[in-house]
């Protein structure tokens, strides 16, 4: 879980960073993109620590579901749940993870285009 150093989001859930909170509840903390990639981007966490993905699904499946549902709940409320959203977790410095906390990227808005096409 957690090397003991707090990261940016640890930061920004406790109201030590300014964040555009879009949504949060129990266990899910979701804020704008200071550098958005769509029209919606917005980065949903669980307030609990996890380094990535696979260490968030191997300890608390239950907390990877809160994250997929804040998504939605974020999609819906940004107005992007009908015309389609992406969710994506990058995993790992070859992924481009910047900040070792999982977080959800949810992007939207605008047609993003094919995503892993011939796959």
């Amino acid at each position: 879980m957690s090397d003991g150093a707090e990261t940016l989001f640890e930061r920004i859930i406790a109201g030590e960073v300014p964040a555009d909170v879009v949504y949060q509840d129990e266990t899910t903390f979701a804020f704008r993109d200071i550098r958005p990639q769509a029209r919606v981007h917005v980065l949903v966490v669980p307030k609990k620590r996890y380094r990535n993905l696979g260490e968030l699904a191997a300890a608390d499946p239950q907390l990877l579901a809160d994250v997929a549902l804040t998504a939605r709940r974020v999609a819906e409320l940004e107005g992007v749940l009908e015309s389609g959203y992406r969710v994506v977790f990058n995993t790992g410095d070859d992924a481009g993870q910047t900040v070792f906390h999982v977080h959800a990227h949810v992007l939207g808005g605008e047609p993003l285009g094919l995503f892993g096409a011939g796959a």
